[in-house]
């Protein structure tokens, strides 16, 4: 098992997460993150941490197609390890359905 970022933290990016992973396995996308499932360790340290619930372990129903996008982007997307500000309109999208056909974006983020 290893745990996923799904389309809910796109726009929002909140990097709690981040600051609490043992093992520094998030990696940085232009408006999300996403968590590389051959480094995470299982811990669910992060989980709670997410203030959109964007964070879910690959068990859960509809997992696989976002298991599939954080592996690939995280071979792709630099590594982020510190917390940094969220998106500017994270509080006012964290709740909007359909963020990823709508916003998703393939471009790398700045990393740490």
């Amino acid at each position: 098992m290893t745990y996923i970022v799904n389309e809910k933290c796109i726009k929002c990016k909140y990097t709690d997460c981040v600051e609490v992973c043992p093992v520094d396995c998030f990696y940085e996308g232009e408006n999300m993150l996403v968590i590389h499932p051959d480094e995470c360790i299982d811990c669910g340290v992060c989980e709670p941490e997410c203030p959109p619930e964007a964070i879910l372990p690959d068990t859960e129903p509809a997992a696989e197609k976002w298991l599939a996008l954080n592996a690939e982007y995280a071979d792709i997307w630099p590594n982020i390890t510190r917390k940094t500000d969220p998106m500017p309109d994270a509080d006012k999208l964290q709740d909007e359905a359909g963020k990823y056909e709508k916003y998703f974006s393939a471009n790398p983020g700045e990393g740490s």
